[in-house]
């Protein structure tokens, strides 16, 4: 047959593959397959094989490109632009074919957005209106979007939406502290706290940076909330050179605080505030050297012990993607 698929119904725990002819078949019929949870088992096939260097990440967008347009289901299409951009765009992928990425990821939200027009399922459009804030690399569009209120097709700008539109602008270096205090203005409670505090802990400035890390890790005042909003705004794959300097410091930072502050800090510092951008032999050889010798925190330790693996598969992977031996490579 032309499509060979096990477990189709997901009714077992199973790492199942896809063989080059039943890839090629999903690649065109993914977004026909009638059953949700049987597209569903083909998608994480394709993310666990993308993982373990068996289809290239280019081969992971063409499908998303292909396909989500026309998914149906929330669950998917939150899991996909998930997995697409924050691990094939902002880690699989070499850096310079990053803004491509984003760029198409971006074409795809549009699409999903143009084809919920008639509002009747609104819980897509909203993950597509934030797939749109997350992904556009044009900061006057963006700003354009931001001044209008609405994000064009999709939905109006309540504060979350607002919030993700300022913290991409931030990153994009087209917005400033003067914006984050209007919109904190606008919005005092605790979410515009959190926003702002993400906000300028992602400005791409070196006395915003620092001001950011010693809040992180330096300061005991900052309850769990801002220290996870100012994690999630520290490390920023386009600002890659401003934070090179600090991830050398990231290791032995963490373990010091969290053996201060405790296991909810700590699974927080190991986990949004680790430098998941930083791919390369020499942060593995830090993390595992802390691990070795540092003594971290039981919750620190687990964290990364996840990231190193994580980042030891990518590494992996990416040798695999470079001599073209994948399915769908290229």
């Amino acid at each position: 047959p032309p499509l060979v698929l096990l477990n189709g119904d997901d009714l077992d725990y199973a790492k199942i593959r896809l063989d080059p002819r039943s890839w090629n078949t999903a690649l065109g019929a993914l977004s026909g397959l009638p059953d949700p949870i049987t597209r569903a088992v083909v998608w994480n096939t394709a993310r666990d094989m993308v993982r373990d260097g068996e289809l290239a990440p280019g081969g992971y967008l063409r499908a998303v490109r292909a396909h989500l347009p026309y998914e149906t289901d929330l669950a998917i299409v939150q899991g996909v632009l998930g997995f697409a951009r924050h691990q094939i765009a902002d880690r699989h992928l070499p850096p310079p074919d990053r803004p491509e990425a984003l760029d198409g990821l971006t074409a795809v939200c549009r699409d999903l957005l143009d084809r919920t027009a008639d509002g009747g399922n609104p819980g897509l459009r909203l993950a597509a209106a934030r797939g749109c804030l997350d992904n556009l690399t044009d900061p006057g569009e963006l700003r354009a979007w931001l001044t209008a209120g609405t994000v064009p097709g999709g939905p109006a700008l309540d504060p979350e939406l607002r919030w993700r539109l300022l913290l991409r602008l931030t990153v994009l270096g087209a917005a400033g502290p003067a914006d984050i205090d209007t919109a904190l203005a606008d919005d005092p409670g605790a979410t515009g706290r959190e926003g702002a505090a993400r906000c300028r802990a992602a400005l791409p400035d070196p006395a915003a940076k620092e001001t950011a890390w010693n809040a992180l890790f330096d300061s005991d005042d900052l309850s769990n909330r801002f220290v996870k909003a100012t994690a999630e705004g520290f490390w920023q794959p386009e600002q890659r050179d401003l934070l090179t300097g600090y991830v050398r410091r990231y290791h032995p930072a963490a373990v010091a605080a969290a053996a201060r502050r405790g296991p909810a800090i700590a699974t927080i510092l190991g986990r949004e505030g680790y430098p998941a951008h930083a791919l390369d032999e020499e942060t593995l050889r830090l993390g595992r050297e802390c691990l070795r010798r540092d003594e971290p925190v039981p919750a620190l330790r687990r964290t990364l012990d996840d990231q190193l693996d994580d980042l030891a598969r990518i590494l992996r992977a990416r040798t695999i993607h470079t001599t073209g031996h994948t399915t769908g490579a290229g």
